[in-house]
């Protein structure tokens, strides 16, 4: 185990920090609303109880994954971590705001932003900043595609099946995929060209040290 003086530590903005705590704490807040009072939270039929447990686990498991292997050797990863907090965070708000049944584009826009911001995370996670961009690419789309599929699958057992929604489910997936996997996609594109201008160099301080070989490697 590295000791506290060899961890890589890198300061992130206040704001960053401030954002990811505040959205915890509102989407735990929405979520209680939502058990509590499902005609309040505009939640009724729309799988409260499994987003009550999911979110939770899915905004807090960069936390424990942290405090489990990595606070010995790496300051928070607070952008990646915002990020899935961001993502669970405006589906619990678009439902409280009634975005989804008053807003014709909202649906979709979700989709789009929150698979990007899920695929951003997990390339920030899992990549380091000296990858190619072939390597982002094939993250993001091995990421965003599968968790794309994945919410399709859950939305459709959680409440479509037995929803008159249903009848126009079909070409609804196709345009959901869809967006989710150009949302993977901008995320690689983004993140990579962010790196290549010398930005995002302190967003995942757990791969420091494996970028730093690489670019010494490099010279």
């Amino acid at each position: 185990m590295p000791s506290p003086d060899h961890a890589v530590r890198h300061e992130t903005p206040q704001v960053i920090r401030t954002l990811d705590i505040t959205a915890k704490i509102a989407l735990l807040l929405l979520l209680a609303l939502a058990m509590s009072h499902p005609d309040l939270g505009n939640m009724r039929d729309k799988a409260a109880g499994l987003r009550a447990v999911t979110y939770p686990m899915l905004s807090f498991t960069i936390p424990v994954v942290w405090l489990l292997f990595w606070r010995h050797r790496s300051s928070f990863p607070w952008l990646a971590d915002l990020f899935v907090t961001i993502t669970c965070f405006t589906d619990v708000l678009g439902n409280r705001m009634d975005l989804y049944d008053t807003i014709v584009w909202f649906d979709d826009w979700v989709h789009f932003m929150n698979t990007g911001l899920l695929t951003a995370a997990v390339i920030l996670l899992t990549l380091s900043r000296t990858a190619t961009f072939a390597a982002t690419v094939e993250r993001s789309l091995a990421f965003g595609v599968t968790a794309a599929l994945v919410w399709e699958v859950a939305e459709y057992f959680a409440f479509l099946s037995d929803s008159t929604e249903r009848n126009g489910a079909y070409r609804d997936t196709l345009g959901d995929l869809t967006l989710g996997t150009l949302g993977a996609l901008v995320a690689a594109v983004v993140i990579h060209r962010l790196w290549q201008v010398g930005r995002l160099r302190s967003a995942a301080p757990q791969l420091e040290a494996q970028a730093r070989r690489l670019e010494l490697a490099l010279r």
